[in-house]
């Protein structure tokens, strides 16, 4: 039997990875993406000629009703979900002095809220079928802050606070909920950072003196969804070279 898998803000470098993975070892894949993303058809296309045949639908992963919506017809078009990750987040940094309503509750909607509301819909299903299989792709700066990044490092620390009582619900019912805090991982959201501040700022705090690769995270969620991660639940797992240990 097939596994669907359905990762959220899968159109970008690590919900990508986490795709492309996933489909490799056999799960029907589903992704979402922003409703107004006019780049969603051409992903797609790229993605079948690589060999990949992925399912992708519309969703404001911030908005309830949407989220909703979107699982509906996934489970009516594709199939029942076994596995959930959640991993669309934006960022919107700025000093705390500076932050206004509207930035902190951008970033708080998509990071944090998409969480219940993704996983809402699809985890009832998933106790009563007897497996399933939750990821939450949180962030080292939810383990450690980081400068600029009040509303981000919130979100992705709430993520955790999330899982760990999630996963105590629903344990018995062979549903597992991670997390996973991925380091600076070479994506083209850190891409965007100066190459001057990524040499002077960031690579001199990570042990490895390097970024990570989507692949590496990828791995993680991989091993995560499958069987043989069974008896872990509840996990924040650290992917950050040694940035932070904890």
């Amino acid at each position: 039997m097939t596994r669907v898998a359905l990762v959220t803000g899968g159109m970008g470098g690590l919900g990508e990875a986490v795709c492309v993975k996933l489909a490799a070892l056999g799960y029907q894949v589903v992704t979402t993406y922003s409703p107004g993303n006019s780049k969603a058809q051409e992903w797609l296309a790229a993605m079948r000629k690589s060999g990949y045949e992925f399912h992708a639908y519309p969703c404001d992963v911030s908005d309830y009703e949407s989220a909703m919506a979107c699982v509906a017809q996934v489970e009516k078009e594709v199939g029942a979900i076994d596995v959930l990750v959640n991993n669309a987040g934006i960022t919107r940094d700025m000093t705390f002095k500076k932050m206004d309503k509207t930035n902190w509750d951008a970033v708080i909607g998509t990071n944090l809220d998409s969480v219940f509301n993704m996983t809402k819909p699809v985890c009832d299903g998933m106790t009563e079928r007897g497996w399933g299989r939750i990821i939450n792709i949180s962030s080292v700066n939810g383990q450690k802050g980081a400068f600029g990044q009040t509303n981000y490092s919130a979100a992705k620390a709430g993520m955790h606070g999330f899982t760990k009582a999630l996963a105590l619900e629903v344990a018995r019912k062979g549903v597992t909920v991670n997390t996973i805090s991925p380091g600076y991982i070479g994506t083209k959201m850190v891409m965007a950072i100066p190459q001057e501040v990524l040499d002077s700022k960031i690579i001199p705090q990570i042990p490895m003196a390097r970024l990570g690769k989507p692949e590496e995270v990828a791995g993680l969620v991989a091993y995560l969804a499958s069987d043989e991660a069974a008896f872990v639940t509840g996990a924040n797992i650290a992917i950050n070279g040694g940035q932070h240990m904890h």
